[in-house]
């Protein structure tokens, strides 16, 4: 039986619509019709009722992404209306340079290609297969099964951000980059250079009513931003508001410095651990290896998450690949 051969789907009504869409956008950029500049004392406009809106700023480790979309659509559909209800409306832009992680994917990139040249040659990862329970068995397939229930396969963080590439050359691959263009974020500051503009090119396309000329950039390499968060944090700081403390964090013995949690190339979501310290008498004669602490009280100092279980405790076992270390107390112990 002869099949009818499926016409080519046309695309001219949307066309159309982005046609429309673009010559707008000309005209609104033409015009400056989102550039807001404070009123004259005293004038017309001066009492004219205004509306300000703003966005968290993104983090410039990439480009923008439907989540960043979704979120940004709230701040621009509402600017948007209250710009149809007559108010001077002002919709600033900035963009997140601060922190590790930029700096840590630039570092990681340096790495490769000091390990495997350039562009870098990757070895080839031996393909991990995982048992399978029997087809139907499990909850989730029983419910795959039923097309009016919706299922989610779970996604780890890290996977949900690189797609599960391994390498960080090859996650700025699968942005569309060419290694003639990635070897240049070896250094920091090109992220800077680069991902903001192309946020703007994304934003303006998607017709977002920005005054691009408050639009910025965090870090000290905008002098002007920089003062501005040193402002706040002396005034804070004379004011009473702001203190130096001691507290644990995570540190970074490369960087020197204290690392959170979004600052981590990994290790994201790894928190202090609070351990209960069980100090084992060592008895005397101490071996040689220990005879530095002659005269002095020696303890194995073990950790343990179960303090309650030390009472049934028997022995003390010392890992042969371990090397441990001696240190003095303030109490002479």
């Amino acid at each position: 039986m002869a099949t009818e051969k499926k016409k080519p789907e046309s695309f001219a009504k949307r066309q159309a619509l982005r046609d429309i869409e673009l010559a707008v956008q000309k005209k609104w950029q033409e015009s400056k019709v989102f550039e807001e500049d404070a009123p004259e004392a005293n004038s017309a406009e001066a009492d004219q009722e205004k509306y300000f809106v703003t966005f968290p700023y993104p983090y410039m480790n990439g480009r923008l992404h439907l989540g960043h979309t979704f979120c940004i659509s709230k701040a621009e559909f509402a600017v948007g209306y209250q710009r149809l209800k007559g108010k001077k409306c002002l919709f600033p832009f900035g963009f997140h340079c601060t922190g590790m992680p930029i700096p840590a994917c630039a570092d990681k990139l340096k790495r490769e290609m000091e390990r495997f040249g350039y562009p870098p040659n990757f070895p080839v990862e031996a393909n991990v297969v995982e048992e399978k329970p029997a087809k139907g068995s499990s909850e989730a397939e029983k419910k795959m099964a039923d097309p009016t229930k919706f299922t989610k396969k779970p996604k780890s963080k890290v996977m949900a951000k690189t797609g599960g590439v391994k390498y960080q050359w090859q996650i700025m691959k699968s942005l569309g980059l060419e290694d003639e263009e990635i070897k240049d974020f070896a250094a920091a500051r090109h992220w800077l250079k680069y991902f903001p503009p192309k946020a703007r090119e994304d934003l303006t396309g998607f017709g977002a009513k920005v005054d691009w000329r408050r639009s910025f950039i965090t870090t000290d390499v905008n002098q002007y931003y920089d003062s501005f968060v040193r402002w706040q944090f002396l005034h804070l700081r004379e004011r009473g508001k702001l203190d130096f403390g001691d507290r644990y964090t995570i540190f970074s013995p490369m960087d020197g410095q204290p690392c959170m949690d979004h600052d981590r190339a990994s290790g994201e979501g790894v928190g202090g651990q609070e351990y209960t310290m069980i100090k084992l008498a060592v008895q005397t004669p101490y071996p040689q290896k220990l005879a530095f602490a002659n005269g002095k009280s020696l303890f194995l100092v073990a950790a343990t998450l179960r303090a309650e279980t030390m009472y049934g405790q028997t022995n003390c076992w010392l890992h042969p690949d371990i090397s441990y270390i001696a240190f003095e107390t303030v109490d002479g112990e």
